[in-house]
């Protein structure tokens, strides 16, 4: 049996590389709020899926063939695809964007922000290795807040309106926690497989519904400015995103991998001031220190290097005077 040191050697953990493509991430993911913007006013939230995994399922499967992966070859082997790309696409995609057409983005945001906070509750429940620490619950807390500070008091007009539609952002919330724990299965894979896999799978379940609850053959002409924010979608969002997501997971775990959630609308909100000349609030300032706060204290690095560096002055050599007065 192993021992507690074997454990901690062998839990998910977050280095340089790690915190790196965390943040890629999240500028990718920050990103779909713009392509979301610009596509939902052309089309409804199924096909908008439809679209957004499909355009990605065509990239990703031309990038394995190219690099000479393969993919299942029967039924079997597709049905962790399968379930994948229902929990972490097809239930929160629908949900999300079918939300926002209902309600604020910003009260959207923070209820997206409860992503790693069922995490770390079903981690704990549901695996050995991702065990609930008084540090990471500490931390994810100060990070949610930091979240509901960034997104500012106006976001919060409308709570207790659309009762459904923000419960159907909580429920994508709890998917993408669920699909985050059940993603670790796919760490012997190579990331690439894995993603084309789940959004081929997605394709697939999307299809019919979009055209049963959509018929978006009866839609208008699509402008160009709609055509190119759901290239950016499927291409940059999707196909790059889940790429460096399953890269991250079978590193890091999945609590740690869900802490994006919280730096999405600190890079919509820099994305915002870049590309739309926006300016900072200062709740967006203050947001993004508490966020930061937050991350550090789930990171444990710093603490360790600070109680580390306590200890060290703990044990200073005795002065002159105690030495005398001994």
């Amino acid at each position: 049996m192993a021992n507690a040191s074997d454990r901690a050697r062998s839990a998910p953990h977050m280095g340089k590389v790690e915190w790196l493509l965390l943040v890629t991430l999240s500028v990718l993911w920050g990103g779909s709020f713009f392509f979301g913007e610009v596509i939902l006013r052309s089309l409804p939230p199924f096909t908008l899926v439809l679209g957004r995994v499909a355009i990605a399922a065509l990239a990703l499967n031309a990038i394995v063939h190219l690099r000479g992966y393969k993919m299942p070859g029967n039924l079997r082997g597709w049905l962790p695809f399968f379930a994948m790309g229902t929990l972490n696409n097809l239930i929160p995609f629908s949900l999300i964007f079918w939300g926002q057409t209902q309600i604020a983005s910003g009260l959207a945001a923070i209820l997206n922000a409860m992503t790693p906070v069922f995490t770390i509750i079903l981690a704990h429940l549901l695996t050995t290795d991702e065990r609930l620490n008084p540090r990471r619950g500490i931390g994810t807390l100060i990070s949610l807040a930091g979240v509901i500070v960034l997104i500012g008091p106006a976001a919060m007009d409308g709570v207790g309106l659309q009762v459904v539609a923000q419960l159907a952002v909580l429920g994508a919330t709890l998917s993408y926690a669920l699909a985050g724990i059940y993603g670790r299965r796919f760490a012997g894979q190579p990331p690439l497989v894995t993603a084309a896999g789940q959004v081929t799978a997605t394709t697939l379940l999307m299809l019919p519904l979009a055209l049963l609850v959509d018929r978006p053959w009866t839609l208008a002409g699509l402008a160009p400015a709609t055509i190119w924010a759901l290239l950016g979608l499927g291409m940059l969002s999707t196909a790059l995103a889940y790429i460096i997501y399953f890269r991250i997971l079978a590193v890091a775990g999945a609590t740690n991998l869900l802490l994006v959630t919280f730096l999405i609308p600190v890079s919509a909100i820099a994305l915002g001031v870049v590309v739309l000349g926006e300016t900072f609030s200062a709740f967006q300032l203050i947001g993004m220190a508490v966020i930061a706060l937050g991350l550090v204290a789930i990171d444990g690095r710093a603490l360790g290097i600070a109680r580390r560096g306590s200890s060290k002055l703990g044990h200073t050599e005795p002065d002159a005077e105690a030495v005398r007065a001994r």
